[in-house]
């Protein structure tokens, strides 16, 4: 599986392994300058991952929403690259709840990395593997991502 965390200047990715146990963060790509262009690339990366051998069984959407579920001013964003995406890409592509993603990714990268620098070329592939462990995590616990 790919999850993605769509941002205004960057996209994160993470990949599952084929078993879809565990995530990892994959890339940091930058946004395209425009929602078509991001979507196109991203359905050409998707392509490519779906030739390889093992395959890509679908992709993950980080949406972004406040701490009490309510939207954010990039939930729109979100949910209008996911949907395009879908009308793109042959794969399944779900969105999940990305709320405190960037604070856990960022904790997990200072245990590591002490220079802000370095944790800050690392964290939106980071949080896009925070996202994507969150989704494996509850598709082993039976529940539903979101619409």
């Amino acid at each position: 599986m790919l999850a993605i965390d769509v941002g205004r200047k960057r996209i994160g990715l993470a990949l599952s392994d084929p078993s879809g146990t565990l995530a990892r963060p994959w890339k940091m790509v930058p946004h395209a300058p425009s929602l078509a262009a991001a979507v196109g690339e991203m359905a050409d990366l998707i392509g490519r991952l779906v030739a390889e051998d093992d395959g890509l069984g679908a992709v993950v959407v980080g949406l972004p929403t406040r701490l009490d579920g309510r939207p954010t001013e990039a939930t729109p964003h979100a949910r209008a690259f996911a949907e395009r995406l879908r009308a793109r890409v042959t794969v399944p592509v779900v969105l999940q709840d990305e709320r405190l993603t960037s604070v856990e990714a960022e904790s997990r990268l200072a245990a590591r990395a002490r220079d802000w620098k370095t944790r800050k070329a690392q964290l939106d592939a980071a949080a896009a593997a925070v996202i994507l462990q969150d989704y494996l995590d509850a598709q082993r616990s039976g529940s539903d991502p979101l619409p």
